[in-house]
């Protein structure tokens, strides 16, 4: 308890207004990581390293600086430097994430009217290539990032349209099987390997590989997949882990434009900054 009054009053001798404005800056910092990574694979892993940094500052100033424990004060800086390490090959897709959308400042403006054009162009697609029965699998990346599925594909990098979409699932074309991944108004690569879910059945028709790799990569992220049977040009939707079958137009169109507005949302969210938002609400 001492150490603890001891502490405080150390950090008491302080300008209160520069800790004050210190603690403000560090937590929209926190919330601003903490509002992107939301709903994504690394929200839980960034929680347990700031509680592991915040625990491990705590016990190092309240009881091994007090007990002159250097052997371990030498190890918990070793140990800060591991787990940046750790950190920094574990946030690798949202870390790309990031530095994509900083570097893309001309996405945000007009976004809506982006995504909403890039959902008619995949509609356009799916609907030449249903009625020609081309086999297809589309993945539409949302919050969870999928860059290490990205990686296992042949990377693209390029505005999405129907036109290339086609020419991108025609039969004999290098890139044609497997799944194409589309990261907002991009498509972000082709030829993408994903997980299969276990074989089954759907109304007593047997599921082929397309629809089990939708529902695969549905199942553990949050992304939406369209999927084209090769056998009947039947067009299929899989969100979170559930297969929709003979999606007509209207219901693909419907799907798509709430899917893009949750990106729009998404990447707003991105860029607002806290205190404006909060400003809004009150003056709301």
């Amino acid at each position: 308890m001492e150490t603890l009054i001891d502490y405080c009053s150390r950090v008491a001798r302080y300008d209160l207004w520069v800790v004050a404005i210190e603690l403000v800056l560090i937590g929209l910092v926190v919330y601003w990581v903490v509002d992107f990574l939301e709903g994504t694979r690394g929200e839980r892993l960034f929680r347990s390293v700031i509680f592991i940094l915040i625990a491990g500052g705590l016990i190092l100033n309240l009881v091994v600086k007090q007990l002159e424990f250097e052997r371990l004060q030498f190890l918990y800086k070793g140990f800060l430097i591991f787990v940046l390490i750790i950190a920094v090959a574990a946030f690798q897709p949202e870390i790309r994430r990031a530095l994509i959308r900083i570097g893309q400042p001309g996405f945000l403006p007009g976004s809506s009217q982006k995504l909403a054009l890039t959902a008619e162009e995949i509609v356009s697609a799916v609907n030449d290539l249903s009625e020609t029965k081309t086999g297809a699998i589309i993945v539409i990346e949302k919050k969870v990032a999928l860059g290490e599925f990205v990686e296992t594909g042949v990377k693209i990098d390029a505005r999405v349209t129907a036109e290339l979409l086609k020419t991108i699932f025609k039969p004999g074309t290098a890139l044609h099987d497997m799944a194409v991944i589309i990261r907002q108004d991009r498509v972000a690569a082709a030829k993408v390997q994903l997980p299969l879910a276990e074989a089954g059945s759907i109304n007593g028709v047997e599921l082929g590989s397309r629809h089990r790799a939708a529902i695969g990569i549905t199942t553990g992220s949050d992304a939406t997949c369209l999927v084209v049977s090769e056998e009947t040009g039947i067009v299929s939707i899989a969100q979170g882990g559930t297969l929709t079958r003979n999606v007509d137009q209207t219901q693909l169109r419907k799907h798509l434009t709430n899917t893009m507005d949750d990106i729009a949302t998404t990447v707003e969210r991105f860029w607002k900054i806290p205190w404006k938002a909060n400003s809004k609400k009150m003056v709301n």
